[in-house]
């Protein structure tokens, strides 16, 4: 398919916000046919670098060639139009229209005030679709479908509009190992077509697995391109943050004390009657942290809300749920905080930080009625500053602007580096609930993050760890229930989860046999 073939150069592109420099006189290839990973920390640069290619940011100086013309673009229309196409990493997709509306909208070619031809517009994405592996149901509502469903649309939609170089921002951010698959396969079938696509991401071993070249970005400049096959994780990693990282956490045995938490027998159906939860039952020691495997979908939202106090009042619930005797079933999110319980949400966007805000507020949110914080009548601002100052060294949250910017300025990784920053230094901690802790995180600040987390066990913190990723779980913890249908299907002792660290992918095979 000569017609899908695509290729981009750019040369010498600079872009400063003020003061900061987020890219520096970078130069980079994307060739037909190549899969071309970026990688780099929080903060690198690569997102600036995306955009400046997608038309959404105008850089300062250099120049991009598109198949060998030199092109400037004032808005992501120009982009498409040269055949450049978007996966962003949070979805740009409307809930509430089908698929076909979504994959049609913007470019629906047709004359004014007449109807679109949806039954032939179906029946073309059904057929490019299947040409792809990429399977979907026109008809159905963005809204029922799966992140992995989702994500097909997104990268239906840009090969709608016959896009020939693809860039795909964290694409298995939130997907499950199969899903990762699928879509691999289908990364590949696009660049023997041709297509030349630009993989921005954080994970390494995909980078070595899908990858043909790789790029790596460090504050704002590019120190190396090579081919994947003369890549290691390691040698990556290094280039990455400058320095020797430490791929697996230094998580030595600890002692397990009194239960903390105490799951037992629950239940929980949504107003519809669908069961998110069936005679859940666990139990987490102070001293450990209690890691739950399983692929997203099968009731750890649904966890996540009762132990939050957020759950839906429309829903049936039944069972127990305490904190060292404490009931949790009718106290608000406030009174859950006040008997020591922090919670990392798996969405932080939605449930964690205000992104209008300064890092200052979002560091204050939900410990605003903390003694610390309040001089007289009102907050003590100068401790808050002192406060977020200490913060921000200590946990590595970066960010260009001085004073007191909005928390939408800073990068994913280092907002996730706040929340959780924020939710550890919550005085009388107890009991610390992390969902997805490391999500869209790179892998320099995932070693600072994890070595907190056993920080936080060492110190006898009862910890529960919720993570689709099987290499965190087993790398943190010391005992895993495998969550699958709302139940946990299997629950391996900490002997077993200290034999499995030594036996490496043979330990995640045998988890994924309980999580699917």
């Amino acid at each position: 398919m000569d017609g899908a073939h695509g290729s981009a150069r750019l040369s010498g592109i600079s872009k400063s916000f003020g003061a900061f420099m987020a890219n520096d006189d970078i130069s980079l290839t994307l060739a037909p046919g190549s899969i071309h990973a970026l990688v780099g920390e929080n903060g690198a640069g690569k997102s600036t670098l995306s955009n400046i290619l997608y038309g959404l940011i105008k850089p300062g100086s250099g120049s991009i060639e598109v198949n060998g013309k030199q092109v400037s673009f004032d808005s992501p229309r120009q982009a498409i139009e040269a055949g450049i196409g978007m996966v962003h990493q949070h979805f740009m997709l409307v809930p509430t229209l089908t698929v076909a509306e979504n994959i049609v909208l913007g470019s629906e070619q047709t004359a004014l005030f007449r109807p679109l031809p949806m039954r032939n517009l179906e029946r073309g994405i059904v057929a490019l679709s299947r040409r792809h592996g990429m399977e979907v149901d026109p008809r159905a509502l963005v809204s029922s479908l799966s992140v992995g469903g989702q994500q097909r649309v997104e990268i239906l939609k840009i090969l709608y509009r016959k896009a020939r170089i693809l860039i795909l921002d964290e694409p298995t951010a939130v997907l499950s190992p199969p899903e990762t698959e699928g879509l691999f396969g289908t990364l590949r079938s696009l660049a023997a077509e041709g297509r030349s696509i630009m993989l921005i991401t954080h994970k390494l071993d995909e980078v070595l697995a899908v990858a043909d070249t790789v790029s790596v970005m460090r504050r704002g400049r590019l120190v190396g391109t090579m081919p994947a096959a003369a890549a290691t994780k390691v040698k990556l990693a290094q280039m990455m943050v400058g320095r020797d990282v430490l791929l697996r956490a230094d998580n030595p045995p600890g002692e397990s004390g009194r239960v903390v938490l105490s799951i037992d027998n629950l239940n929980y159906a949504t107003p519809d009657k669908r069961r998110r939860l069936q005679d859940l039952a666990l139990k987490v020691q102070a001293g450990e942290v209690y890691g739950i495997a399983g692929v997203e979908g099968n009731g750890q939202s649904e966890l996540l809300s009762i132990l939050r106090g957020t759950r839906d009042p429309e829903a049936s619930v039944s069972g127990s749920i305490e904190l060292e005797g404490n009931p949790l079933w009718s106290l608000t999110p406030d009174r859950i905080a006040a008997l020591g319980i922090s919670i990392v949400p798996e969405d932080r966007l939605k449930n964690a930080v205000i992104p209008e805000l300064g890092i200052r507020e979002n560091l204050l949110l939900g410990r605003h009625a903390e003694q610390a914080f309040h001089r007289g009548f009102g907050f003590d601002r100068e401790r808050l500053a002192c406060e977020t100052e200490r913060l921000v060294s200590e946990y590595d949250i970066r960010y260009g602007a001085e004073g007191n910017p909005p928390l939408s300025s800073l990068s994913g990784g280092n907002q996730q580096k706040l929340v959780l920053a924020r939710e550890l230094e919550r005085p009388g901690l107890r009991l610390l609930v992390l969902a997805q802790p490391t999500r869209g995180v790179d892998i320099g600040a995932i070693e600072q993050i994890h070595r907190r987390i056993i920080e936080a066990r060492r110190k006898g913190v009862a910890i529960l760890l919720i993570s689709s990723e099987l290499e965190e779980v087993i790398s943190l913890s010391t005992r895993i229930g495998c969550l699958f249908e709302g139940t946990i299907r299997h629950e391996f002792s900490e002997r077993e989860v200290l034999r499995g660290r030594l036996e490496g992918s043979g330990f995640e095979k045998e988890i994924g046999l309980h999580i699917t």
